[in-house]
């Protein structure tokens, strides 16, 4: 028999086998989830009970949470409604790092204060109505000083008025599962409102969310500044930026309502964390407090990015493709906290789709890796194709077969 012969019969059991349909087959459950970095965390079912904290913390409320999870590790009341004092600032502080970061705002911009601005009392830096002061000074002096005047200078230039403002702050709670929190000012003062309220809980999500603004820290951070040229001194309200290793800030907060509180962060390696203390009797109670809740978090847990044993992985056959197979891939995993000496509770399940039918889109779901401390999903990612692979067609075919039969 020629070779023209057996190249047209080749070809016609070609065109055949190329329009029957294939079933590809899987060994995985559809609809597995992506890790989602910015979930909202919800509060532990595992936290230690209201009330019954290993540590001592003199307060009405606290709670503590892992800032890269949102995971809650201790609470004592964390959802009982308080008054914030000027721990509201970490709100008005997330609207105006989001505006820097989208570009509605700029640290060199120049703003006007107002007569409202100016007329805040509590802690302030005396803006005078007229006066214009950078972003850049306004946000230290809210971050540093606490400053009821620059908070507001700052609201009324991203909204346009501290109504406005407010809502803003109301609407971005809300976004972020805030419910225990209603906010009446951008200051936290609250000599004429009953309705000014928040939780510890409220506190800690507000605070890990604007903790991702990373550069944040670089005002949250500052012990000793000032602005006006050096005429107006700002020292920390926060006095754990001077004495506590690896604060990353963040706020305190203290009228004759809310008592003492404070919402402090801070870095350990990879490890970061959130304590938020509300209603101590002193200052010295809530940084004490604090201090504790932070002490434990950090003996007691420590953050890992766990490593996928990719040799485990098998290849997925591609059915009427130009290629046989394909190797999958995944994202690089993230950080997870985790209690300390437990690494080798952590394992990894792998569900992979025995092949898929051409053609293959890149990025397309291929399985998952889901990765698992003892029961609790730590994480799950998406294994994907690392390229586009087309289907098989009759040109394809005949090419080839002119290539095998021309060597």
């Amino acid at each position: 028999m020629s070779k023209q012969v057996v190249m047209w019969i080749m070809l016609i059991v070609c065109i055949i086998w190329c329009g029957m349909p294939v079933q590809a087959q899987t060994h995985y459950e559809d609809g597995f989830a992506l890790y989602e970095p910015d979930v909202l965390p919800a509060a532990a079912e595992d936290a230690v009970p209201s009330g019954e904290l290993p540590v001592t913390v003199r307060a009405k409320a606290a709670v503590l949470m892992d800032q890269t999870s949102g995971k809650v590790l201790l609470e004592m009341h964390s959802r009982d409604k308080v008054y914030p004092a000027s721990v509201t600032k970490i709100m008005s502080l997330l609207l105006v790092a989001e505006a820097i970061d989208n570009g509605t705002l700029h640290l060199d911009d120049m703003v006007t204060a107002s007569t409202n601005a100016s007329s805040k009392g509590g802690s302030q830096i005396w803006l005078k109505e007229g006066e214009t002061m950078s972003v850049r000074d306004l946000l230290k002096a809210t971050a540093v000083y606490s400053a009821n005047d620059a908070c507001t200078a700052l609201g009324e230039q991203i909204a346009g008025g501290s109504e406005a403002f407010v809502e803003m702050m109301n609407t971005r709670a809300k976004e972020l599962g805030m419910a225990d929190t209603h906010f009446v000012n951008c200051t936290g003062l609250d000599d004429d409102t009953t309705e000014h309220l928040t939780s510890a809980y409220d506190v800690a999500i507000m605070s890990r969310e604007l903790l991702r603004h990373e550069w944040i820290t670089e005002y949250t951070t500052i012990w000793m500044d000032s602005v006006r040229n050096g005429a107006t001194e700002l020292v920390n309200t926060n006095k754990l930026v001077r004495f506590y290793e690896g604060t990353t800030g963040l706020k305190t907060g203290t009228t004759n309502k809310a008592g003492c509180c404070v919402s402090a962060s801070a870095r350990r390696g990879e490890t970061h964390m959130i304590a938020v203390v509300m209603g101590s009797g002193n200052s010295s109670d809530r940084f004490e407090g604090a201090k504790a809740l932070l002490n434990w978090g950090f003996a007691n847990y420590e953050t890992i990015t766990p490593e996928i044993d990719m040799t485990t992985l098998t290849r997925v056959r591609v059915l009427r493709g130009v290629e046989k197979d394909v190797v999958p891939q995944m994202p690089q995993t993230l950080s997870v906290l985790i209690p300390k000496g437990r690494r080798e509770d952590i394992t990894q399940q792998i569900d992979l789709q025995l092949d898929v039918q051409a053609p293959v889109e890149k990025g397309q779901k291929l399985g998952s890796v889901t990765i698992k401390f003892g029961e609790e999903t730590l994480g799950e990612y998406a294994l994907t194709a690392p390229r586009q692979i087309d289907a098989l067609t009759v040109p394809i075919v005949f090419r080839r077969l002119i290539g095998v039969f021309s060597q």
